[in-house]
Formats: C-alpha cells, sequence, structure tokens
C-alpha cells in the first residue's frame, strides 16, 4: 500500500484535520475560565439536543450546553460540554496519567511560568515538577477543572 493509499486520495476519505478535542466538565463557566486563562478564545456556545443528536451520541435524552475554545493560532479547538441529561458517568478525577483510555492535551506556550500564574486561580494543580528536559523543553503537567489533564510545553531557545 502506497502512503497515498494510506491516507486517502481526493475523495477518498481523507483526513483534512483534527477539529477538536471534546471535554465533559461539571462547571462550565470555571472551565470556559480556565481555559480563557490559558489563551484560548471562546468561539461560541450552543444547548444541543433532540433526536439526532441522541442517535449521534447514542443515548436517550441528551441535552447538554457546549462552549468551543479556539486557540489563538485559530488551529485547535476544545470543546468543553455540560451535560444536563442524561446526567454523566462519574470519573475518577485524580487518576494517574497513566490510566487507560485517560486524556491529556499539551499546548506550546511561550512562558510556562507565566501561564501557571495565570492558571492557578482557576484551580490549577501540578501533578509533579515543572522539569527541563535536556535542553529542548520546560514540562509540566497540571491539573484544570473536573480534573482535566493539561501539559505546558516551553521550547528553549
Amino acid at each position: 500500500m502506497t502512503d497515498t493509499d494510506q491516507r486517502g486520495g481526493p475523495g477518498g476519505g481523507a483526513i483534512r484535520r483534527l477539529d477538536n478535542v471534546a471535554i465533559v466538565v461539571d462547571d462550565l463557566p470555571a472551565a470556559k475560565a480556565f481555559f480563557a486563562a490559558l489563551g484560548l478564545e471562546l468561539e461560541g456556545e450552543a444547548t444541543v439536543e433532540g433526536g439526532e443528536v441522541d442517535r449521534l451520541m447514542g443515548l436517550e435524552g441528551v441535552r447538554s450546553d457546549i462552549a468551543m475554545m479556539r486557540t489563538p493560532d485559530g488551529h485547535g479547538r476544545i470543546e468543553l460540554t455540560k451535560y444536563q441529561t442524561p446526567p454523566p458517568h462519574e470519573a475518577d478525577p485524580q487518576a494517574p496519567p497513566n490510566t487507560l483510555g485517560a486524556h491529556r492535551v499539551m499546548f506550546a506556550v511561550d512562558d510556562v511560568d507565566a501561564v501557571l500564574d495565570r492558571l492557578r486561580p482557576h484551580g490549577a494543580e501540578l501533578l509533579g515538577d515543572l522539569v527541563q528536559y535536556e535542553d529542548s523543553y520546560r514540562l509540566c503537567y497540571l491539573r484544570g477543572p473536573a480534573g482535566i489533564l493539561i501539559a505546558l510545553a516551553e521550547q528553549m531557545k
């Protein structure tokens, strides 16, 4: 199989881009404030419900509020979702990063210390330490609202 065959060609089902990552939250205003402090911009908000949504998700009686947050470069989006019905399933918000199926979103930043200072008032807590990886990056993992796992990476000059 050629690279073109594996990726798909025009009209062949090729992936165009990663559109967004959805994260279920319990406090939508707090999650929006956290991601705004990180530097994302609110692109839009909506409430979704109805038969099409139920069939799409394989759930009954879906009603959820969503907020789409966009990265400053316009290429990445985080969809924050607060379910009204059915209620969300509880997860362990303190599950370690090596948990099967766990999600982590990494953001490239210019100044990791400044970003941490902006996020701490919104409940951000470091998982471990802010570390320097060789001579290339300063990195950290942190938790935000609803246990969201975020990584920050500052490329060293």
